[in-house]
């Protein structure tokens, strides 16, 4: 396949080294962008940012977190619908800004994506404890190392349906949580008591954790570094974009479909949380107090209990095992993905460009398939707290990426000013820009700095706490640095900008379909089986 002009155009993506295939159709792009920006703390974690800012206090934090990542989100759909080239974000920003900003983000993705791998499957095995305690850790651990390869080594159609399902659990799991909101909220409960907002009254609608209106303000930041780490999206798109069967088509839909996720699922999930427990429930404080963070540990199913609902639990927790597995496998799927970029461009060793003739980067496959052996260490208590320090340390990383793309936009927009390229012209033209983009960035720059201001206090600072939470921050400008000396990379200037690249690939491959896009539904309706009459992605061969 390398080489050949023809093939590159009509069965892979961007240029001759590589060879990822575009097989994801518009219904899968859209479950894998939910998988994506859906995880355990919208059902688990999100109790903790209860906790710390009342009802009040994380609604306004999950509801201005969501508005700076629609902003974000903004900026990212107009890059990846004008180049959805495979890598996303971090080969856009090696192309458009500096080759070792991309370095830096492809590597920072990869360690963020690849050591949440074995958190997922550590949390899976805390929420099977739900039911018994006593179902042996290694098994669990093994069996779900084997149904990741298995769903990402086959082809990237079996990822793509495999998640489908998975994230069709995740959709059925939220509207079950929104149904048992409103309708015990109102007096359908076994108490036939219709409490509605009374937890905003009583204890309040804030947490002054006894000190205040600074107490309130601090707890409010605590919902807000929650929600910063909890609503995600338009990276996984970006990641995907380059195996979308019509990337400038179905990725646009993905990304403008984004925006009400984050209010169906953040914001309103905010509200519900905020109605169904009070911030100081006894149970939720004392789950929080000892480290758990099992399915017990979910405000929904601490209200349930409260409520004396039985069997909702159960239902609930199963569908959090689906949601789990899930977000592991997406995390499996992009890790591989972010290290396959940085190999054709040259960022890591030429191996990892290798890939089968599914198109599956083999080599990615195999390095990152050793993240998930991680998950042994919960074996010891000790390396377990080993594992959990080094998460702890990564997830600085994921407000990173998102600072990484609006700097990436930032640069793009004003190559197409120098450049004369009107935007109005593009697949997806973005609001409020470049204006929206830098109020982003500031407010990014901003959440990663001050993420671990508790540190300060007097009284506080440790040293192993200051590493936790501001490791990334140091390691990140020094990947670029090191790459900047060793490759002596330039930083881009606006007329410099390539804003052809593998424009002309895609555009004859986007050209080569003879049949309209087929819609999400439509997509649904063929896999129901009902196929006559109804239109499919057909190409001239």
């Amino acid at each position: 396949m390398r080489g050949n002009k023809k093939s590159v155009i009509v069965g892979t993506v961007n240029d001759n080294a590589d060879d990822l295939q575009r097989h994801l159709g518009n219904r899968q792009i859209q479950l894998i962008a939910i998988g994506g920006s859906i995880g355990t703390a919208l059902f688990i974690s999100i109790g903790g940012a209860l906790n710390s800012g009342g009802p009040l206090g994380i609604l306004i934090a999950y509801a201005g977190y969501s508005g700076i990542i629609a902003l974000v989100n903004n900026a990212m759909a107009e890059m990846a619908c004008f180049m959805p080239v495979s890598g996303g974000f971090i080969r856009l920003a090696g192309h458009w800004v500096d080759d070792a900003l991309g370095f830096m983000a492809g590597w920072n993705f990869f360690l963020y994506e690849a050591l949440l791998i074995p958190f997922e499957i550590t949390a899976l095995n805390l929420v099977l404890n739900f039911w018994r305690d006593d179902i042996p850790v290694a098994a669990v651990c093994s069996a779900v190392i084997v149904l990741y390869a298995a769903c990402n080594i086959l082809a990237v159609k079996a990822y793509g349906e495999a998640e489908f399902w998975l994230s069709g659990g995740k959709v059925i799991l939220i509207l079950i949580l929104y149904a048992f909101t409103f309708f015990t909220m109102v007096g359908a409960n076994p108490h036939k008591d219709p409490y509605g907002f009374r937890h905003w009254r009583d204890p309040g609608p804030m947490n002054a954790h006894h000190n205040g209106g600074m107490g309130r303000f601090e707890g409010w930041l605590g919902s807000l570094w929650a929600a910063s780490f909890c609503i995600v999206g338009p990276e996984y798109i970006s990641m995907v974009a380059g195996e979308a069967k019509r990337p400038r088509v179905y990725i646009k839909m993905a990304y403008k479909t984004l925006y009400y996720r984050f209010g169906a699922f953040f914001i309103l999930g905010a509200l519900c949380v905020g109605i169904v427990l009070a911030y100081n429930d006894p149970e939720l404080v004392a789950v929080l107090e000892s480290g758990e963070k099992s399915a017990a540990a979910s405000p929904y199913v601490i209200a349930m209990k409260n409520m004396s609902i039985d069997g909702l639990p159960h239902l609930v927790n199963a569908l959090l095992v689906t949601s789990i597995f899930s977000a592991g496998n997406t995390l499996t799927y992009c890790a591989t993905r972010s290290l396959y970029a940085l190999a054709i461009e040259g960022r890591a060793p030429k191996i990892f460009r290798k890939c089968t003739k599914a198109g599956v980067p083999i080599n990615c496959f195999l390095l990152v398939m050793l993240f998930p052996f991680l998950s042994f260490l919960q074996l010891s208590d000790n390396s377990a707290k080993v594992l959990t320090w080094l998460t702890n340390i990564i997830t600085a990383g994921g407000v990173i990426n998102f600072i990484v793309m609006c700097g990436t936009y930032i640069a793009f927009h004003k190559a197409c000013q120098v450049q004369g390229l009107d935007r109005k012209t593009l697949p997806y033209c973005g609001y409020f820009q470049p204006y929206g983009t830098w109020l982003a960035l500031i407010f990014e720059i901003l959440v990663v700095f001050v993420y671990g201001y508790s540190t300060f206090k007097p009284g506080n600072f440790t040293v192993e706490g200051f590493f936790t939470y501001y490791t990334m921050v140091g390691v990140a400008p020094a990947l670029f640095v090191f790459w900047k000396f060793y490759k002596k990379t330039r930083w881009l200037k606006p007329h410099e900008v390539d804003l052809v690249w593998d424009g002309p690939l895609i555009d004859a491959y986007e050209a080569s379909f003879v049949s309209p896009p087929v819609t999400f539904w439509t997509e649904v309706v063929q896999l129901m089986g009902f196929k006559r009459h109804v239109p499919v992605d057909k190409r001239d061969e």
